[in-house]
């Protein structure tokens, strides 16, 4: 059944557990897009892909030093992925992702148990029930565990499957309320000029309205909107979009911040 709603997915867990290299073998997309991950072979900001046309998977840091960004990839997420890498088990950022997670209120989520193939099946066995204690008394207690390779193709499919059924369980968002969203990426683009993107928490915004960024009470108009890497005339509450503001730079913005509409303005 095709979904109504954009469905969010949330990709966490400690650093090089292989969070980034599951997201490309599912989508095809490397979400290191900045240099410095690139040179660090670290995840720094959140990055983003499309599973389909309706579910969109945020990859977000592992690395201690990056969980603000974390936090903010993690606003507004339907179903959270905590990828533990099999050979190392359950580690320091992986607990303190799962927190975050659970302090932000997620309701659906499972465990992806990466690198299976470095390691013996006992072994296997062991983190599993590890990963159980993490989990017990929580909204993924006993949860489902799915067993993958990023690298060697195993375990995808089921991956894929899981998250797709996971995504037709959550109840469509209704429509109603202010416009809000989190910012979470800030940016230029030449001819453009700047846009900011997030996942809608509540009303909708369409091209041509004002919006107030707060806390700083700046106002700027809706140029463009995209979700899914379309032109779109609207963005509704659960979407991921990315929103071309005029008269505002993108050094005035900064992630965390919300944007709101202002009004129902709109220039004929």
């Amino acid at each position: 059944m095709p979904l109504k709603n954009q469905i969010v997915v949330g990709m966490s867990g400690h650093i090089d557990h292989g969070k980034t290299a599951l997201v490309k073998a599912l989508t095809g997309k490397d979400t290191d897009i900045l240099d410095q991950e690139k040179a660090r072979g670290m995840t720094i900001d959140i990055g983003f892909a499309f599973l389909n046309s309706k579910i969109t998977i945020i990859d977000v840091p592992g690395h201690e030093k990056f969980v603000k960004n974390m936090m903010s990839g993690c606003s507004g997420i339907d179903i959270a992925i905590l990828v533990i890498a099999a050979d190392d088990g359950v580690m320091p950022q992986t607990r303190e992702h799962f927190e975050i997670i659970k302090l932000l209120n997620v309701k659906h989520g499972f465990i992806v148990l990466n690198k299976i193939d470095l390691v013996e099946p006992d072994w296997i066995e062991l983190v599993i029930k590890d990963i159980e204690d993490l989990t017990k008394g929580s909204f993924m207690s006993k949860p489902k565990v799915i067993q993958t390779s990023a690298i060697n193709n195993i375990g995808l499919d089921d991956l894929k499957n899981h998250i797709v059924k996971v995504s037709n369980k959550i109840p469509p968002k209704k429509e109603s309320g202010l416009f809000r969203m989190h910012i979470d990426r800030a940016f230029s683009k030449t001819g453009f000029g700047t846009i900011v993107t997030g996942t809608v928490s509540s009303g909708s915004l369409s091209v041509g309205e004002m919006v107030e960024i707060l806390p700083t009470g700046t106002q700027a108009k809706v140029r463009n909107i995209q979700t899914h890497g379309s032109d779109v005339n609207k963005a509704i509450v659960g979407e991921r979009a990315a929103i071309n503001l005029n008269n505002i730079s993108s050094s005035d913005l900064s992630r965390g911040y919300h944007l709101s509409i202002v009004n129902s303005y709109k220039e004929v």
